[in-house]
C-alpha cells in the first residue's frame, strides 16, 4: 500500500515473503494495547504478536509474545543461554531498532538483535507483528519470522 513503507516492509517485499498490513487505529496510551488491537483487527487476540526489546546479561535480546500475556523474562534468559533479563530502556530500544515504542517491529531493525519467538506463534496459520509504526500490522507466516530473524523458539509467556 502506498505510504505504507517501513524497513519491515521493504525487507519482506525484498525477499519475496508472503505477507499483509494492516492499518488500525488505536490511541497508543490506552491501557491493554495489544488486546484493543486485535479487535480492531477483528483477529484473535492470541495471533496477535507484540515486540519487546529487553537485556539478557547486557545484550539487546528481542521478545515476540502474544498480546493475550505477559513476557515471563526468566524463560527468556534461559532460552538464550542467559542468567537474567529485563525490558531494554525505551531510548536504548528505538536507537537499536530505529523504531519508537509501539511500533518496534521485529523485522527491518537498524541492528540485528537475536530473537526469540513465543512457541504458540507456531501452531498458528499466520500472525500479525508491529509493520514498524504505530497503527500498521504486517500478517505472515510465523516460519518466515523465524527464518528472517533467525529466531528460536521458547515457551516465553506467563498465564
Amino acid at each position: 500500500m502506498a505510504g505504507q513503507g517501513t524497513p519491515a516492509t521493504a525487507l519482506l517485499v525484498k525477499r519475496g515473503i508472503a505477507h499483509r498490513t494492516h492499518p488500525y487505529r488505536v490511541a497508543p496510551d490506552a491501557p491493554n494495547y495489544g488486546a484493543l488491537v486485535a479487535v480492531a483487527l477483528g483477529v484473535a487476540p492470541e495471533r496477535v504478536f507484540k515486540t519487546l526489546v529487553t537485556d539478557v546479561d547486557g545484550a539487546l535480546t528481542v521478545a515476540v509474545v502474544p498480546v493475550t500475556g505477559e513476557l515471563d523474562l526468566k524463560a527468556l534468559a534461559a532460552a538464550v543461554g542467559g542468567k537474567r533479563a529485563a525490558l531494554a530502556d525505551r531510548a536504548v530500544a528505538e536507537r537499536a531498532t530505529g523504531y519508537v515504542r509501539g511500533g518496534i517491529s521485529p523485522l527491518g531493525q537498524r541492528r540485528r538483535l537475536p530473537t526469540v519467538l513465543d512457541e504458540s506463534a507456531l501452531d498458528l496459520p499466520t500472525i500479525y507483528v508491529s509493520a514498524g509504526r504505530r497503527g500498521l500490522q504486517l500478517e505472515l507466516a510465523a516460519a518466515d519470522l523465524v527464518a528472517l530473524t533467525d529466531a528460536r523458539s521458547a515457551p516465553l509467556q506467563t498465564h
